[in-house]
C-alpha cells in the first residue's frame, strides 16, 4: 500500500505543542499530536493531525506573499461548512483559526477522508479494465452534475458569490493575476487576452462550482473504485457558471498521445488505455444534466488559461525565492505552454 503522507518538509512546518494545546483549547479531545504532510497539491499546504485512534487534516496557504483575496482559508472553510450539509463529499470541517500568530497563517481542521488517489500513474498492481475505467468517468461526471444540482441559497451560499457578471469577473480578474506574475514574454498572450474579453458567452443558470475539478483532487473508494469518498480542495469554489467547471474538468483529463503536451505537469491516468475521451465526457455532462455544451470551447480556452496563469504565480514564487519546492523550477515553462495552448483553442495561432 502506497503512503499519501510524507514527513513535514523542513521550511514548512510549524510549533507542533502550540497547535495541539489550541485544539484542546477549542474542544477536541487528543493526547500527544503527531504531524505528517501530503505532498501531493502545489497550492495550499496540507497535514494529517494524528493523536491515537484520531485522525484530521490541517489546510493553511503557501509560504510567502499570495494573491489579494487567494488561498482565503475563512472563507474556504464557510463554504465547507454550509455545503456538507448538502453535498456529503464535501469534508466535514472543525475548526478555524484565523490567529496568524500561531502557526504563520490562518488555517482549519477537517475531517480525514480516506480513498484512493488517481493521479499521474496508476497505482500498482491495478488490473487495466476498460469497463471499470469508463465506470470511474462516469461517476467523477455524475458528482459533478450532483454538485450543480445543489440548491445554493438554500444552502446559504449567496454569500461566497456573485453570479452576475461572474465570467468578465473571471476574465478580468485572471487577466490582472496574470499581469503580476509575469517574468516573460508568451507568445500570443496579448491576443488570447482580449479574444476571452470579446468573445464571454452568456452564461446558463449559476450553480454551484468548484473552479478546480479534476480526478486527482476526489478520492476513491479502495474496494469499489467507481464510488467517490470525497471532493476535496475547494479554495475556488463559489457560484458561478457550471461550464467553467466542465471546461476544467477537460483540460485535466489528458488522452493516449498527450504525455509531450503535460511536460510532466498535467498528465493524467486518463491517458492510459480504457479511459473515455474528452468529448465522451463532454458528452456525458450534457446527458445526465440537460445543458447546452455547444460553447464549450472558449471556457475550455480560457480554463487553459487559467491554469497557465495558477502555475505561473506558483512559479513567480519560486523565481523570487519565496518557496525552494524543487517541483516548481520547472513551472514557468509548464505556463507558457499552457497559455499558448489557450490560444490555439481559441484559433488564434
Amino acid at each position: 500500500m502506497l503512503l499519501d503522507t510524507i514527513p513535514v518538509r523542513a521550511d514548512e512546518g510549524f510549533d507542533i505543542a502550540r497547535v495541539a494545546d489550541y485544539l484542546r483549547a477549542n474542544g477536541m479531545q487528543i493526547g500527544d499530536l503527531e504531524v505528517e504532510q501530503f505532498p501531493a497539491g502545489h497550492s495550499n499546504l496540507t497535514y494529517l493531525l494524528r493523536s491515537g485512534e484520531w485522525e484530521a487534516v490541517l489546510r493553511r496557504p503557501p509560504l510567502g506573499p499570495v494573491p489579494p483575496r487567494a488561498h482565503d482559508m475563512p472563507r474556504e472553510f464557510q463554504i465547507l461548512q454550509r455545503l456538507h450539509p448538502h453535498f456529503a463529499l464535501a469534508p466535514e470541517v472543525y475548526l478555524l483559526c484565523e490567529d496568524p500568530t500561531l502557526i504563520g497563517a490562518p488555517f482549519y481542521v477537517m475531517e480525514r477522508r480516506r480513498g484512493l488517489v488517481l493521479d499521474q500513474e496508476l497505482p500498482p498492481n491495478w488490473r487495466p479494465d476498460p469497463e471499470l475505467h469508463r465506470g470511474i468517468a462516469k461517476s467523477l461526471v455524475r458528482v459533478l452534475v450532483d454538485l450543480h444540482a445543489v440548491d445554493w441559497q438554500s444552502a446559504g451560499l449567496g454569500q461566497i458569490g456573485h453570479p452576475q457578471g461572474y465570467m468578465l469577473r473571471q476574465v478580468s480578474g485572471w487577466l490582472e493575476r496574470y499581469a503580476r506574475v509575469r517574468t516573460s514574454e508568451i507568445r500570443g498572450s496579448e491576443l488570447l487576452s482580449s479574444w476571452l474579453m470579446n468573445n464571454l458567452p452568456e452564461s446558463p443558470p449559476p450553480t454551484v462550482i468548484h473552479n478546480d475539478y479534476k480526478l486527482n483532487n476526489v478520492r476513491l473508494d479502495s474496494v469499489h473504485p467507481c464510488r467517490l469518498t470525497a471532493v476535496l480542495d475547494w479554495e475556488m469554489a463559489t457560484v458561478g457558471d457550471p461550464l467553467s467547471d466542465l471546461a476544467s474538468l477537460v483540460v485535466y483529463w489528458t488522452e493516449p498521445g498527450e504525455a509531450d503536451m503535460s511536460m510532466g505537469g498535467l498528465r493524467s491516468v486518463t491517458s492510459e488505455p480504457g479511459f473515455p475521451s474528452r468529448a465522451d465526457i463532454v458528452e456525458m455532462y450534457a446527458r445526465f444534466s440537460g445543458r447546452d455544451v455547444s460553447g464549450l470551447h472558449w471556457y475550455v480556452a480560457f480554463a487553459y488559461f487559467k491554469v497557465g496563469v495558477i502555475i505561473q504565480q506558483i512559479y513567480y514564487r519560486w523565481f523570487n525565492g519565496q518557496t525552494h519546492d524543487a517541483r516548481f523550477a520547472s513551472h514557468g515553462e509548464l505556463a507558457t505552454h499552457l497559455i499558448e495552448k489557450a490560444a490555439e483553442v481559441a484559433g488564434l495561432t
